[in-house]
């Protein structure tokens, strides 16, 4: 009986006790964690930190991680003042703060627990802030470190004034000036042109002989001083020949009026014209002429001329020609009647050795109409022939 009532006295000094325990564990853990969390410190090496400037951050404390592994110190923890150092010189390492998050010399000086040394004039700026890769927080940052900082300077690449020999005033860079410099604008230097477009021998039932035509210009795009002339020579004697010299005036794109004189030459009288007309190149490439003339006596006459330059490659060109010629009165003394008097039609296929000079060979078609006709029955000519012709085009 007596050792039931030692065994019951016990239970409640034991309740007493783990009671006490429980209330007193919370306690010890909350002291022990404060310190840890508060005041423990770790010295990080800054050769472990890409980019961080060591020259500026000596001894700098960063917070210790926790881990599970961790041991609580046994005792509180000393705070170190470090030593106050001379500021180092900067190198172009020692901007790179964007490896932290884009932050400035200024925050890396709140985060060193020492006195903050001022930053030299000469590497005030922050390179963050240049840094296309850095976020638009992280340059904003640096620029107001760099703003609050008053011993900070603009560096030269924030702008300024250029020295007086940056730029030479020699434009050219000393290349010598190029003789085109010296051309006149706008078609005002005059030129010139000799076309030789028909030197031939033709071969036909009404005879054989020799044939010309050419024209020639000397002037600027807007004036000139054209000449023309065609002819024909057969059986040793020249049968028919003429010269045309004209005033050229430029009046639109590819078109200009033609004012002169024309002299007619070879068997029978001579004859002199003054000549008006027209010329130019007509949609798909068309060279037209349309020239009147008028003489003494009441003589008059026109005539109207077209060619095309069909190309079936850059040597070899057929050109046909159509010449037409009307004369107002009759003029028997050099076989010409009233009215519509002849027409030629013409096909030559040349071969361009050179541009200036091409051999060609064709086939030509002659017809008098009406009073002309009738005057070449009487001297015993034909009315109609067909010629093969064979020749050379040359110009200058």
């Amino acid at each position: 009986m007596r050792m039931h009532l030692r065994n019951t006295s016990i239970v409640p000094r034991c309740s007493a006790l783990l009671a006490a325990l429980l209330l007193v564990l919370p306690l010890a853990a909350t002291a022990q964690s404060a310190p840890a969390s508060s005041s423990s410190t770790a010295p990080m090496g800054m050769d472990a930190m890409p980019g961080m400037d060591q020259a500026g951050m000596h001894d700098m404390a960063m917070p210790a991680s926790t881990s599970s592994t961790a041991k609580p110190p046994t005792k509180a923890p000393v705070k170190k003042t470090p030593p106050p150092h001379a500021p180092a010189t900067p190198t172009p390492s020692s901007t790179g703060m964007q490896d932290m998050g884009g932050r400035g010399h200024g925050s890396a000086s709140e985060m060193n627990h020492g006195p903050t040394p001022a930053a030299p004039a000469t590497s005030g700026h922050d390179m963050s802030v240049m840094d296309p890769q850095a976020t638009p927080d992280a340059r904003h940052g640096a620029a107001h470190d760099m703003d609050s900082a008053p011993s900070m300077a603009m560096g030269p690449m924030q702008g300024g004034r250029a020295p007086a020999d940056a730029r030479s005033g020699d434009y050219s860079d000393g290349i010598a000036a190029s003789p085109a410099h010296g051309l006149h604008m706008h078609g005002s230097a005059p030129t010139g042109m000799l076309l030789v477009d028909q030197l031939e021998a033709f071969h036909g039932r009404d005879g054989n002989g020799q044939s010309w035509e050419a024209e020639g210009w000397y002037g600027n795009d807007a004036d000139k001083l054209w000449l023309r002339s065609e002819g024909e020579r057969s059986g040793g004697r020249l049968e028919d020949g003429e010269i045309e010299v004209l005033w050229n005036h430029a009046v639109a794109t590819f078109w200009s009026t033609q004012l002169g004189a024309r002299h007619d030459f070879g068997a029978g009288p001579k004859r002199e014209w003054a000549a008006i007309g027209v010329q130019g190149l007509a949609p798909y490439w068309f060279e037209i002429e349309a020239t009147a003339y008028a003489g003494p006596s009441g003589r008059t006459a026109a005539r109207l001329r077209a060619d095309y330059e069909l190309l079936f490659t850059q040597r070899w060109i057929l050109q046909p020609e159509l010449e037409v010629n009307f004369h107002g009165k009759s003029d028997p003394a050099r076989g010409i009647g009233d009215g519509l008097t002849d027409a030629k039609l013409g096909l030559r296929l040349r071969y361009e050795i050179r541009r200036e000079f091409a051999p060609y060979i064709g086939v030509v078609w002659v017809r008098r109409f009406g009073a002309t006709a009738d005057l070449a029955r009487d001297e015993h000519k034909a009315v109609f022939d067909q010629q093969w012709v064979a020749g050379v085009r040359i110009w200058f």
